[in-house]
């Protein structure tokens, strides 16, 4: 009799385990490979105590994940804010509810250059892929600099822009086909730790400050309020546990997202460039659209305020009952 109770609860039991597993909810996630977007992919280990499955989908930059959140394929995605802002302008049905890092950029010029300053970029090719924060980055500062560019071989302008992929532009830093890049992490600080370049300067001395990268959740998504809560709630909690254990978090990105591609002292560098961060603000928001508007970055239809289509409701409550400060 003990032995047929004990097959009952054991059949019980796996009975219970698969309808949670049936219950449990689907979440797409839009992802970049990038070292500080780590603690999002890591919410694939985190939200199924939540209740959720994430399948996580990794693109090429941010913009082309816009797609596929327009078909419905993507409903929570990361990328940097002036990505994020030129979908929303462009009418994707997207809110930023949350930050997840900042910085991530450093200008890297030749390892040979004599160039030591941004005025003597004068005359040179720079590259830089377009569509993200490195772009807006990149204009900022030659703004700020005093110097003129464009994107063709225009010899009244200071400086060529040349738009290449993030995984081309070391290559092409190192063959000198560019003088100078402004490139992401971890690439960067693999560019400088591989001898192909050296940093000429973090570019954070504007207005846009550290850019940050943003959490945004399809408008669809975040009318399932509840759902909406626990997916934010792994979000913070998967960010958490990345401060929290320093090392996991090395281990995860070098050996899951790099699949050991990526050395301990270049994880380092780019993470130092790269803090994880739960945080963003409406004004940050604000001044990102208000420089894409004067550059002319992500031909922005029509600028949307920040206070239209921020919602980090979510993200204090989250915060609030994960005891996160």
């Amino acid at each position: 009799m003990n032995k047929l109770i004990q097959h009952a609860c054991m059949a019980i039991a796996a009975s219970l385990t698969a309808m949670a597993a049936q219950a449990a909810d689907n979440i797409h996630l839009g992802n970049l490979r990038f070292a500080h977007y780590g603690a999002v992919s890591y919410m694939k280990e985190v939200c199924p105590k939540y209740g959720i499955n994430v399948a996580e989908h990794v693109f090429a930059k941010g913009p082309d994940i816009m797609p596929a959140i327009v078909a419905g394929d993507i409903d929570l995605a990361a990328l940097a804010s002036d990505g994020a802002i030129a979908g929303r302008a462009n009418g994707v049905p997207i809110y930023a509810v949350a930050g997840f890092a900042q910085g991530g950029a450093r200008m890297v010029v030749g390892k040979d250059t004599p160039i030591r300053s941004l005025r003597e970029l004068k005359g040179k090719r720079v590259g830089v892929t377009r569509g993200g924060a490195q772009e807006l980055l990149l204009y900022a500062v030659l703004d700020k600099a005093g110097l003129s560019w464009s994107t063709t071989a225009d010899k009244t302008k200071d400086i060529e822009v040349v738009f290449l992929p993030f995984a081309d532009l070391n290559q092409a830093l190192a063959a000198k086909q560019i003088d100078a890049m402004m490139q992401s992490e971890p690439q960067s600080s693999q560019a400088i730790r591989r001898q192909i370049g050296r940093e000429l300067l973090k570019p954070y001395d504007t207005a846009l400050g550290q850019p940050k990268r943003l959490l945004v959740m399809s408008e669809r998504l975040y009318r399932n309020r509840e759902l909406a809560l626990r997916v934010v709630k792994c979000f913070v909690d998967a960010t958490a546990q990345f401060v929290k254990s320093p090392a996991m978090a090395e281990q995860y990105v070098r050996e899951r997202m790099f699949r050991n591609e990526l050395t301990h002292d270049e994880f380092q560098d780019a993470i130092g460039n790269a803090p994880y961060s739960y945080d963003v603000s409406l004004a940050h928001i604000d001044t990102t659209t208000e420089l894409m508007k004067q550059f002319g970055v992500g031909r922005l239809s029509s600028p949307p305020k920040a206070w239209e289509w921020t919602r980090l409701d979510l993200l204090t409550q989250a915060k609030r009952e994960l005891q996160i400060p």
